[in-house]
């Protein structure tokens, strides 16, 4: 299945969203980020905020299962997105 831009960007939200209601979550986000606070403040409406998040998600299976079920998606769903705005190739391999 693919995403418009417009559709990835409102997952990727939500899959943020997800992240900062849970503090375990967004502390480990924030922790394996590099990001403050007020730098999710900043860069709250911005791709690169939404592709941190769907990054961290994709990195761990139990995490990526987890907010998938939440967020009543498939976890290819949450690569999907982030392939949608971040490009094919992004993600450390080539598209066929």
């Amino acid at each position: 299945m693919r995403f418009s831009l417009a559709q990835a960007r409102d997952m990727a939200m939500a899959a943020l969203i997800y992240l900062i209601e849970r503090p375990d979550q967004a502390a480990a986000f924030m922790g394996a980020t590099g990001l403050r606070p007020e730098d999710l403040r900043n860069m709250a409406q911005g791709e690169d905020l939404a592709v941190h998040a769907l990054d961290f998600l994709l990195e761990d299976d139990s995490r990526v299962i987890e907010a998938a079920g939440h967020l009543g998606l498939r976890p290819q769903d949450l690569l999907t997105a982030r392939t949608a705005l971040a490009g094919p190739g992004s993600f450390g391999w080539e598209a066929d």
